[in-house]
């Protein structure tokens, strides 16, 4: 009977420690990564947008410049929508323009 109640026991613990990984640990790693990506992806943002303004120095060419970033992150492997992608390239130019500005007065 003894040897009944302990197999249950472990077969709970088992469960219990299955649920804990599944539910808890796994989402956990998960939002870690997204994190560690969002980060990884708005830095070579930024550094894609400073080089292609570096190398379209002209008034008017936008699409350029954005295709530019484009092709940049996908050499380096950074999947994101293009929503994002607009987004962290707008918040990129802000920063840039502001630091211009700075340097300049």
């Amino acid at each position: 009977m003894d040897g009944d109640v302990i197999v249950k026991i472990g077969t709970a613990v088992i469960a219990l420690i299955g649920a804990i990984i599944t539910y808890i640990v796994i989402p956990y790693i998960k939002s870690k990564t997204t994190i560690e990506q969002q980060k990884n992806a708005e830095f070579w943002v930024k550094i894609a947008v400073s080089a292609a303004e570096q190398i379209y120095r002209q008034p008017g060419l936008g699409e350029k410049k954005k295709q530019y970033v484009i092709n940049f992150l996908q050499k380096q492997g950074i999947k994101i929508t293009m929503e994002q992608l607009d987004i962290l390239i707008e918040s990129a130019v802000l920063e840039l323009n502001k630091n211009v500005k700075l340097a300049g007065a």
